[in-house]
């Protein structure tokens, strides 16, 4: 457990995007940082600590407790001690490191059972009961569901409508518009190293095609909804879930929080197939989990997900 009143960072650690809270009661009113997210290419550790010197801005915060929720965090990449170590120079005298499912769960269902899908540029989903269940996070083998997969189903769809492969849709002059011309978009953007989130950014507009009435689009949305109702289904049987458990299902993750209709049929398809499950806005978002790591009770089903350092 935490000491009342050390100073506390908190990150969540995407492949988009980073945020990093720095709680300090000598200092006011905590501060939210926002930085570039990690590359799941590279090795995690050694970024998520220049996320942390980048945030302070050249300042220590002596006794820090640091907890960090992160994307790609392999079980073999888990080094909480290699963190501890390169942030030490900046206060930091204990660290709490998890992959980002986890943080994200803690965000959205606290300690409640259940299962949470964490919808970004990539995707996976976490159930926890009387065991723990991670389901899906497999990057280019998998995601199935997250901004990237919803990008790249729009950019094949505009590709097969070029073709005359598939049905008209606005979604081929939209991905010129966005990608250039279509005889060489795959080119261009197989040479981009940041392929992977400028595809997944390409949801944004899928998401507006569908809004505007283009069918292509909204099957796409739709099929995203499913495949992540069918991870949340497979988490919830792994974490111990049967039928008539009032388990909680929650989210977190733009691709969720920013389509109504996506989000409407997730609800509608994972409470049709779950008897005593409730979908429900998450309680908090993932900055609070990722904090929440370092108040977690031992007896947690969670807690052997989670590698600890320091005193």
């Amino acid at each position: 457990m935490t000491s009342p009143g050390r100073p506390r960072l908190a990150i969540d650690c995407g492949q988009t995007g980073a945020r990093v809270r720095i709680s300090d009661h000598t200092a006011g009113d905590p501060v939210v940082v926002e930085l570039p997210g990690v590359r799941t290419d590279q090795p995690v550790v050694p970024q998520v600590a220049d996320i942390v010197a980048s945030a302070l801005q050249g300042r220590t915060l002596p006794d820090a407790e640091l907890a960090a929720g992160v994307s790609g965090l392999t079980p073999g990449a888990t080094r909480p001690d290699e963190l501890l170590t390169a942030s030490a120079k900046l206060g930091v005298t204990r660290v709490a490191l998890a992959h980002d499912s986890v943080t994200s769960f803690l965000a959205a269902n606290r300690l409640e059972p259940g299962a949470v899908v964490a919808a970004g540029t990539g995707v996976v989903t976490l159930g926890s009961g009387t065991a723990t269940a991670k389901v899906d996070g497999w990057g280019m083998f998998g995601d199935d569901g997250s901004g990237y997969w919803i990008g790249r189903q729009g950019v094949a769809a505009a590709l097969r409508a070029f073709d005359g492969r598939g049905p008209t849709t606005s979604l081929t002059g939209l991905a010129e518009k966005e990608f250039g011309a279509l005889p060489e978009i795959y080119m261009v953007v197989q040479a981009d190293p940041l392929r992977v989130r400028r595809t997944a950014g390409f949801a944004k507009v899928v998401a507006a095609a569908a809004d505007a009435g283009d069918e292509v689009a909204r099957g796409i949305l739709d099929g995203a909804a499913a495949e992540l109702a069918t991870s949340i289904g497979a988490a919830l049987r792994g974490a111990g879930w049967r039928s008539g458990d009032k388990w909680r299902v929650s989210w977190m993750g733009k691709v969720v929080t920013t389509n109504p209709r996506l989000r409407a049929k997730f609800c509608e398809l994972v409470t049709g197939a779950h008897p005593g499950v409730t979908t429900a806005e998450p309680y908090g978002i993932p900055l609070d989990g990722a904090s929440l790591l370092l108040d977690l009770p031992a007896d947690h089903p969670i807690a052997p997900l989670v590698a600890y350092a320091g005193a």
